[in-house]
């Protein structure tokens, strides 16, 4: 199957080579790189016109900015992946675990999974603490509104089945994207299996 690394970036000039490289190093193939510039100012732009070009990579620059939701939407619909997988550009996240992610989708045990800073035993890394509450406060006001028990609604690793992504229209245009995707996805039937809905699960990051 193939994947797509969607990698949404605004003013991410002392990351993005070194983020993009480290996408590169992900051991999974096939793989499609999409960026998508949201009118960055302070000299992301530049960077990324200067990158040699690659045949697994894609640039998009947004002439305004729009938010991560509008650079997120652009990048679903360039995707060519059977697999679409969401990459922050500040380091947060490290792509040696998207392997991990992305598994309940290959050996077909999920349909959607979102990578959890928050559960399993191994180690991790240590959040600050009005960072943890305030995530935990919007996860549960999320989970009380599509019936889910998600750890880390907030996660910037959320991957998908191209075909269940593309079948919602999405509209945030900013950080409400996350809870956005979230409820839809919870409500959206699979004709497959019964009508009943997708499978979501989580996998430590």
């Amino acid at each position: 199957m193939k994947l797509t690394i969607l990698v949404p970036c605004f003013n991410e000039c002392s990351t993005i080579n070194e983020i993009l490289s480290r996408v590169e190093a992900c051991s999974y193939q096939p793989k499609e790189i999409i960026v998508i510039d949201d009118c960055s100012t302070d000299g992301t732009r530049d960077i990324l016109r200067k990158r040699a070009a690659r045949n697994s990579e894609q640039i998009i620059f947004h002439e305004k900015n729009q938010g991560k939701g509008a650079a997120l939407r652009a990048g679903i619909a360039a995707a060519t992946g059977d697999i679409i997988i969401i990459q922050d550009a500040d380091l947060e996240y490290d792509p040696n675990d998207i392997p991990r992610v992305i598994e309940p989708i290959l050996v077909d045990r999920a349909d959607v999974v979102y990578g959890s800073r928050f559960v399993g035993g191994e180690a991790h890394r240590v959040l600050y603490f009005w960072h943890r509450i305030g995530n935990g406060l919007l996860t549960l006001m999320s989970n009380m509104l599509t019936d889910l028990n998600l750890s880390d609604m907030e996660t910037g690793y959320k991957a998908f089945r191209a075909e269940v992504l593309k079948k919602i229209k999405l509209e945030e245009l900013r950080f409400g994207f996350e809870p956005e995707i979230t409820a839809k996805i919870s409500k959206l039937p699979n004709v497959r299996v019964l009508k009943l809905v997708y499978r979501i699960m989580e996998e430590p990051i």
